[in-house]
């Protein structure tokens, strides 16, 4: 294998974490389009908190894994933003390398494919017999 694939790869896996920890903290803090649609009839204050109204956000639950480590796009622990930001882009980016990478290993071709259809070859246990070979040859044989 040459190394070409390998530099593709690696400068793949550079970029994303160059996004991942750097980039993803200037995307915007304001809701998306489903967050800003289940907000509609209710008042909200500066920090986001429904203060009025009436909306289905009201019935917003915590997810089930909102204590995670890496919950809310921040580790856990770490009180500077924009290095938790940054750290939590870059783990996702690491862990998803990490199970891609595994999968594509799991699933590669572990040898070079071979072609029963070119003839007898010797395996471990000696030579592949044909039983149609010599019923072939024989007609022909016999023939001329």
């Amino acid at each position: 294998m040459s190394k070409r694939p390998w530099a593709f790869v690696l400068g793949g896996l550079l970029v994303a974490l160059l996004l991942a920890g750097v980039v993803s903290n200037y995307a915007s803090a304001h809701p998306d389009g489903l967050d800003s649609s289940l907000l509609k009839g209710c008042t909200v204050n500066a920090d986001g908190e429904i203060t009025g109204g009436s909306c289905p956000a009201q019935q917003a639950k915590d997810h089930e894994l909102a204590d995670s480590p890496l919950a809310d796009y921040g580790v856990r622990g770490v009180s500077n933003g924009f290095l938790s930001t940054g750290l939590s882009g870059v783990l996702g980016v690491l862990l998803t390398f990490a199970l891609g990478g595994g999968l594509f290993w799991l699933a590669r071709r572990r040898g070079p494919a071979t072609d029963r259809s070119s003839g007898p070859t010797a395996g471990p246990a000696g030579p592949d017999i044909d039983p149609t070979a010599d019923e072939r040859a024989a007609p022909a044989a016999g023939t001329r």
